[in-house]
């Protein structure tokens, strides 16, 4: 299985898992307006490319996994006039702005958000028709354990639909967007979140984090099978698109 490099938030002896916890409930406040701003406004086109790949299958019954705020899970509601996705994230702070949303968008009842570890998911075998990642899966402590989790609540025949962030495989754009991620992006995120540690983990999660052919081979080992992936923008974003 994958040989994981963990990489922490924070110094200290506490789990990965408290750890993201504790950083995410405290940027919280700030975390859709970063996004926006540190992708240029990319994430929510990255989103939609997500969003079509999804709607091929046509599901009924969704899991949104690391959902975060929600944007993901809320944009799959609206575009695939879904009855019910359940969200799931390991923050509470994060799903608190979720639900906030949802409620405002009139998607609350639409729209479950539920705290889980994906290391060990609370449903049955084989619930949901699609399982969904977008920037979440860099911040699992157990990618095999996760993965198994995720392979076991989907129906055969259902499909995971994942995003992430990655380096650009293409010499000039990896060198500069490097400069960017290392220079910019802690500047930037510690001057609007305030957490000195947030956008510097980030950035290292994504260099150290398997892509591309790498993570198609981490998709098949772990029982998934037509695991495709698609570079999108220089390869700063990656599709990943797999199936039980």
């Amino acid at each position: 299985m994958y040989a994981q490099e963990q990489i922490k938030p924070y110094e200290g002896n506490a789990h990965k898992r408290e750890q993201v916890e504790h950083l995410f409930d405290s940027i919280a406040p700030t975390y859709d307006a970063l996004n926006h701003t540190l992708s240029f406004g990319f994430d929510r086109a990255w989103r939609r490319k997500a969003v079509k790949s999804v709607a091929e299958y046509q599901p009924q019954a969704v899991l949104d996994v690391a959902t975060g705020t929600g944007d993901f899970a809320l944009l799959l509601a609206r575009k695939l006039k879904l009855q019910r996705v359940t969200a799931v994230d390991i923050s509470e702070g994060m799903m608190c702005v979720g639900r906030e949303k949802a409620a405002r968008e009139g998607l609350h009842d639409v729209v479950l958000f539920q705290k889980e570890d994906c290391n060990g998911l609370s449903f049955d075998d084989e619930s949901f028709d699609a399982v969904t990642v977008t920037f979440g899966i860099r911040n699992f402590e157990n990618l095999d354990a996760c993965m198994s989790e995720m392979l076991r609540v989907l129906r055969k025949g259902g499909h995971l639909v994942m995003l992430e962030l990655s380096y650009p495989n293409r010499k000039l754009w990896r060198f500069l967007f490097g400069i960017y991620s290392k220079l910019v992006m802690p500047v930037v995120g510690r001057i609007i979140s305030g957490d000195d540690s947030a956008y510097t983990y980030l950035p290292e999660t994504m260099k150290a984090f398997p892509q591309g052919e790498v993570m198609r081979e981490v998709l098949l080992k772990n029982g998934f099978k037509k695991a495709t992936f698609r570079r999108l923008t220089m390869g700063i974003c990656t599709l990943y698109i797999a199936e039980k």
